[in-house]
């Protein structure tokens, strides 16, 4: 894969914590860091994932092929504008930017000893950031469900993050973009807005 380095971002983010424990009075785990975010640093998260477009915009009509497949059928690909133009609304929304931002630094940096299969954490970073990538309900859920479908498929990366942020990355942005005929145009389920009177007339 091609990742960008990410040693400026590792540690612009991330320095060790060298304040001692209130309750031991011995420093923490060198392991443990602490996350410092700055609007420079979620910018640079933005181009990060902006310059992961050749590697997700194939996972992601990889994924709309088979569900289209699974679901009986045809689901729109989408183009590489189409996925900068989402990047770019996802982080032009400030409180949504800095939790993509932080989910997506956590999940790129994040391993474990022997990759034990008892280790859930990437996961449940993985589907919150499909997640807020996707939007809100019913595309949340739907983001978070594709997200498992992904992660079945992808197993490249260094770390143990690194799968997952692709799955998520490509499970977000594939549930919110259009392409799905059930998203075009208006649910059969909208209803027309009741006004009640009140006694003032108003």
């Amino acid at each position: 894969m091609n990742y960008r380095p990410t040693t400026v971002l590792s540690a612009n983010l991330f320095a060790p914590l060298s304040e001692p424990s209130t309750q031991t009075d011995r420093p923490l785990p060198v392991a443990i860091r602490r996350m410092r975010l700055t609007a420079e640093q979620v910018s640079q998260e933005h181009e990060w994932i902006l310059a992961r477009e050749e590697r997700i915009v194939p996972l992601v009509n990889g994924i709309r092929e088979d569900l289209g497949q699974l679901f009986e059928t045809d689901v729109d690909e989408i183009t590489p504008r189409q996925y900068r133009t989402a990047v770019d609304e996802v982080f032009a929304d400030g409180d949504l930017a800095v939790n993509v931002a932080a989910l997506t630094a956590l999940l790129r940096d994040l391993d474990v000893e022997a990759d034990y299969p008892g280790f859930i954490v990437d996961e449940l970073l993985g589907r919150e950031l499909a997640a807020m990538l996707a939007g809100q309900q019913p595309l949340r859920l739907l983001g978070e469900a594709t997200f498992h479908f992904a992660d079945v498929h992808i197993h490249e990366g260094d770390g143990a993050g690194t799968d997952d942020l692709d799955a998520a990355l490509a499970a977000g942005f594939q549930t919110r973009l259009p392409g799905w005929e059930w998203t075009e145009g208006n649910s059969p389920f909208d209803q027309p807005a009741l006004r009640t009177n009140d006694t003032n007339g108003e």
